[in-house]
């Protein structure tokens, strides 16, 4: 894509700090790391984001990952790693190419874990509305029963069911909404 700093990378007309490559992947150090070694890597081909990629490019990136988590490994000895996606600009993603952050971690390197990136708990819906909303809007049916059924819930008066559905509705719109204009070029 033109103007693309990371497709640029990808056919070398831009320099990087290339450690991996493979036919449909590159891994270069980031010119800006917050750990030694701090990987990126990145489809050759453009993608903004992971939805944006068919099955097997998503593979590949994610083997590249693996191969480019090993390979630090072997080479620094960190005691522990993190992976990162920033989608869309309220994550940070600062460059619309889809690229997997790696980012090797020390003793005392005074980072923390995912959990530290983002504090906004749920404070309307329970984790299983949310999961229920999610599995509605995909389809998705969960395989295998869990083993004691849950017990019944309290049916709810129909006003406050329709306004729930309504605050689903509402929410849901928002979503599709934000996910169509990230999917702008």
């Amino acid at each position: 894509m033109d103007g693309c700093v990371f497709c640029k990378i990808a056919t070398k007309e831009i320099a990087s700090e290339i450690i991996y490559e493979d036919d449909k992947t590159l891994a270069f150090l980031d010119i800006n790391p917050i750990t030694p070694g701090h990987t990126v890597v990145i489809p050759k081909g453009h993608a903004s984001s992971i939805v944006d990629m068919d099955t097997k490019g998503v593979q590949a990136v994610f083997t590249a990952v693996r191969n480019v988590v090993q390979q630090i490994q072997k080479a620094m000895s960190p005691v522990g790693f993190n992976y990162g996606v920033n989608q869309g600009r309220a994550a940070g993603q600062a460059i619309d190419h889809l690229h997997v952050h790696v980012l090797p971690r020390f003793e005392n390197d005074g980072g923390g874990s995912i959990h530290m990136i983002v504090r906004n708990p749920p404070r309307k819906q329970t984790v299983e509305e949310i999961g229920g909303t999610i599995r509605a809007a995909s389809g998705f049916v969960q395989k295998d029963e869990p083993a004691e059924e849950a017990p019944a819930k309290k049916e709810e008066p129909k006003e406050d069911l329709e306004k729930k559905m309504k605050a689903l509705e509402e929410e849901m719109s928002k979503h599709i909404a934000t996910l169509k204009r990230m999917r702008r070029p």
